[in-house]
């Protein structure tokens, strides 16, 4: 017996409505956004009246627009974001990602609720009580493995979602308390100062000075491009792009290739997987990840809990970019190069220096292997150089370079008194336009061909002709009429779809879900409003203690970050390895008046950051 596919999704950010509709365009099957307020990216917000304009565009492919509603709310926020839910809804949002439980006891409508990664999830247990409380997808943290992925899937039902690609937080997200109690800036309230990506003195316990204003708790950027195949088979349906606050070109580009990453996956699956949304998506460049905006790439624990490899960017948070070839010569400004890939004029160049810095330069012109930067460098023969900024790719992301179109089978019939045009698409949408009154007279000539390319000239509409039948036979139809029949056909065809569409609606609250921990709540739970403490207290929770944004700073609340990074490991000083013992502890590293303490949980391979 065939089993129905398991549908999976390419989910892209939007930092607003254009961007939110080209990576639609480029094959996204969903894409998540900010709205006025409330969202994880403060800098990241949009209108009620531009989220409505996404969704119409997405749901002419079937694809999704989730709105991200995922920072901890005050009490005197409750009711603006109460009725900016509302609103929401009636724009056509199909899902909220959230974080704060206070949510759940709001009186909004039946939309569905995405569980953030800014809720934690690092056990099954509570991915399930995620799903008993009427979560219809959860995301989990970056940091799992394709084992921890499996044991997840085992004990749900709800479609997982895990990030694929862009910037990694070193900090188990939603438990990251650095900004806050360093800045007075708040992770969860959408407003991080990336405390992360500063430059850090690394000191021993002898108070040496290890290493001198390096990144060290700045990450690469995620690229598990190679692992999607993986990832399904570990139970993932959701794959998706961290970046909303990335520019136009990164979105189009990152999509376009994780879309072609996808498409691939389910051909070769045999009727396993199917993609949630529909649509052709042609693109008009080739897409290349190295040529958009990384730190260096890293698939971070996904396959592998000890991971040996690197997975920090220590010498520079800038972006990278693609390696292009070595310095052979430097003389009277003129570069001489080994180069792997042609350049342009225009673009950007970088290197590291002898000192480990992280410099660059424009491309001013090139003769050969003879590069003329713009402006005066110093570099030594042996010198790798890296693009980051590719003119000519940018210049092409830059134009309209893609087009989504549903396929559509078209029907051209003689009715009584008139045509009649059908049409049905992949959608599952099905019209009959009919215009009556027309005298058809015998064409002098034979009709089909030109009939048939009027129909299928569908440019700009967003169709296109699967198949088109004509059985009018030797009849005269002015091309004025035909055009006209297939303007109203397919304007009825949009209007079924958007009659067709449906949104998933909330699961259910189930309230005999219990919480499966400890019935006590540190900060670390962030709780920040009163219906958010009803939520917990109606699922066994006894007490609860408030979210530091609401609080002052406990005795305890020093550690303001968890992360699975550990600078030792990263260093090759892990303390569970021969020689690791060689870096005295105990470390801690400064960036200005920011004072840190390392400490390590070798048994649970875990780094805790701490704030003097």
């Amino acid at each position: 017996m065939n089993q129905s596919p398991r549908f999976i999704e390419l989910l892209a950010p939007a930092k607003n409505a254009e961007v939110a509709i080209e990576a639609v365009k480029h094959g996204a099957d969903a894409v998540y956004m900010g709205a006025s307020g409330f969202g994880a990216r403060a800098s990241a917000c949009n209108s009620v009246e531009d989220i409505a304009k996404v969704a119409d565009f997405a749901h002419r492919y079937l694809a999704k627009v989730y709105v991200t509603v995922n920072t901890i709310i005050y009490n005197n926020e409750l009711r603006e974001v109460e009725r900016l839910i509302r609103r929401l809804y009636k724009a056509g949002v199909d899902a909220l990602i959230v974080q704060d439980m206070g949510i759940l006891r709001l009186d909004i409508p039946p939309i569905a609720l995405h569980a953030s990664t800014q809720c934690d999830i690092r056990t099954p247990e509570k991915a399930r009580f995620l799903q008993d409380v009427g979560f219809s997808q959860l995301v989990l943290p970056r940091e799992f493995t394709l084992d921890e992925i499996r044991t997840v899937r085992n004990s749900v039902d709800v479609p997982l979602e895990a990030f694929v690609h862009g910037a990694l937080c070193v900090s188990y997200s939603g438990d990251c308390h650095a900004s806050v109690l360093s800045t007075g800036r708040s992770a969860n309230r959408g407003e991080c100062a990336q405390i992360c990506r500063l430059p850090y003195d690394l000191y021993d316990g002898t108070g040496e000075c290890l290493m001198s204003g390096r990144h060290l708790l700045s990450l690469r950027d995620m690229n598990r491009s190679g692992m999607i195949a993986e990832m399904l088979d570990a139970g993932i349906s959701s794959f998706k792009i961290e970046g909303r606050l990335k520019g136009l070109s990164y979105v189009k580009n990152v999509v376009a290739y994780y879309n072609n990453v996808l498409d691939s996956v389910v051909e070769s699956s045999c009727g396993k997987y199917a993609r949630s949304s529909v649509g052709r998506v042609e693109t008009r460049f080739e897409p290349v990840l190295e040529k958009s905006f990384n730190r260096g790439f890293t698939k971070y624990f996904l396959d592998s809990p000890g991971l040996k490899q690197s997975i920090a960017s220590i010498y520079t948070p800038k972006s990278q970019g693609e390696k292009v070839g070595v310095v052979r010569s430097v003389k009277n400004g003129k570069i001489q190069a080994r180069l792997d890939c042609k350049l342009s004029n225009g673009d950007g160049l970088a290197f590291f220096d002898k000192n480990g810095v992280f410099t660059g330069f424009r491309l001013n012109r090139l003769d050969g292997d003879v590069l003329y930067p713009a402006s005066a460098v110093l570099l030594d023969p042996g010198t790798v150089l890296y693009r980051n900024s590719d003119k000519v790719f940018e210049d092409a992301l830059s134009r309209e370079s893609a087009a989504r179109s549903v396929a559509v089978d078209i029907d051209l019939r003689v009715v009584d008194g008139g045509l009649a045009v059908d049409l049905s698409d992949e959608r599952g949408c099905a019209v009959t336009c009919a215009v009556r009154g027309l005298s058809l007279d015998a064409a002098r000539s034979p009709q089909e061909e030109s009939r048939r390319q009027l129909l299928s000239k569908l440019g700009g509409t967003g169709y296109y002709a699967r198949e088109v039948t004509d059985t009018c036979g030797g009849v005269f139809v002015p091309a004025s009429t035909l055009a006209m029949l297939r303007r109203k056909a397919f304007a009825m065809l949009d209007a079924d779809n958007a009659i067709r569409y449906k949104r998933e609606l909330r699961r259910a609250e189930k309230s005999e879900a219990h919480w499966p921990f400890e019935p006590k709540l540190s900060y670390h739970d962030n709780v920040a409003n009163s219906l958010a403490g009803e939520f917990y207290r109606s699922h066994g929770v006894g007490e609860i203690e408030p979210a530091l944004e609401v609080s002052a700073p406990h005795a305890d609340s020093r550690v303001v970050m968890t992360t699975r990074y550990c600078l030792r490991r990263e260093l090759g000083a892990c303390l569970k390895c021969v020689g690791g013992g060689r870096i005295k502890g105990p470390l801690s590293i400064n960036s200005g008046a920011l004072h840190f303490d390392l400490e390590f949980d070798c048994a649970e391979c875990r780094m805790k950051v701490v704030k003097r």
